[in-house]
């Protein structure tokens, strides 16, 4: 299998001063998001179920020397979230960004699925992300805060993942509502949908054999699997100045994917 890789250069964007949060960061692509981020001068919250976890994703942060904290709360709690943001908010001041990453998935045809397992999808997903773009409103730095929602491949219907299919679609939807909504305050709204992308856990649950890693990558028309800091570089760039007129927008960071499945050779010789 075929990926980028990640890497440590320095970001175009600086976020010095700037108050980062960000929800389901215990590993990922999230942790990812909130160290480059922290790399480039925020102070950092991290949030995700397990305490354990998200104390240990905040000292990778803390061990290169940058400013970070971590809370465990859970995004379908939204008390549980509204506290973590008010800590974060006495701690370090108001917030600046605010990125919704918390996901759950597996892989399951809708026959052999719960009714209860669709639901917590959903719940974690699309509720989630509801719970923690509006419990954080209070505390954000008006005008100028940037939200992002992780979304996914949402508009592409897949075999066995209508459960996050349509929780992501309702995450689209809820991006553009809150754009519309909250433009007024200042504040934009966008979501990243990323593709597949090399070294996560979604990866290694939806690819688990080598066989179905070299099946995906030529699924892709950049022949390639995408890496976490190209999902942190939108991040980046999408809450900096660079992208002060964009908002409601739902950012493909997947290789072509989306376009549809690019297996078939275009012309001899053309790779």
């Amino acid at each position: 299998m075929q990926d980028k890789t990640d890497r440590k250069a320095p970001s175009p964007h600086t976020y010095d001063g700037k108050v980062v949060f960000i929800a389901g960061a215990s590993s990922g692509i999230n942790l990812s998001i909130g160290q480059a981020f922290a790399r480039a001068g925020a102070k950092v919250a991290l949030i995700s179920r397990s305490l354990d976890k998200i104390t240990a994703a905040t000292k990778t942060i803390t061990d290169e020397g940058y400013e970070a904290i971590g809370m465990a709360a859970d995004v379908r709690d939204y008390q549980a979230v509204e506290d973590a943001l008010k800590l974060t908010a006495s701690q370090f001041g108001k917030i600046d960004v605010v990125v919704s990453g918390a996901a759950g998935n597996f892989p399951a045809a809708a026959l052999d699925m719960s009714a209860n397992g669709f639901k917590t999808i959903i719940d974690i997903d699309l509720i989630g992300t509801f719970n923690v773009f509006r419990a954080s409103f209070e505390f954000l730095s008006r005008p100028g805060a940037s939200l992002i929602a992780i979304s996914g491949q949402a508009p592409r219907p897949t075999m066995h993942q209508s459960h996050v299919c349509s929780a992501k679609a309702g995450v689209n939807m809820l991006t553009q509502c809150l754009a519309m909504e909250w433009g007024q305050a200042g504040v934009r709204v966008n979501a990243i949908a990323p593709g597949m992308i090399g070294d996560t856990e979604g990866m290694r649950r939806l690819a688990p054999s080598v066989a179905e890693d070299q099946a995906n990558a030529g699924s892709i028309p950049l022949r390639a699997y995408g890496a976490k800091d190209d999902i942190a570089d939108a991040a980046l760039f999408l809450s900096s100045d660079s992208a002060r007129y964009i908002t409601g927008a739902i950012l493909f960071v997947d290789g072509g994917l989306i376009l549809g499945d690019s297996s078939t050779t275009a012309r001899p010789g053309i790779g």
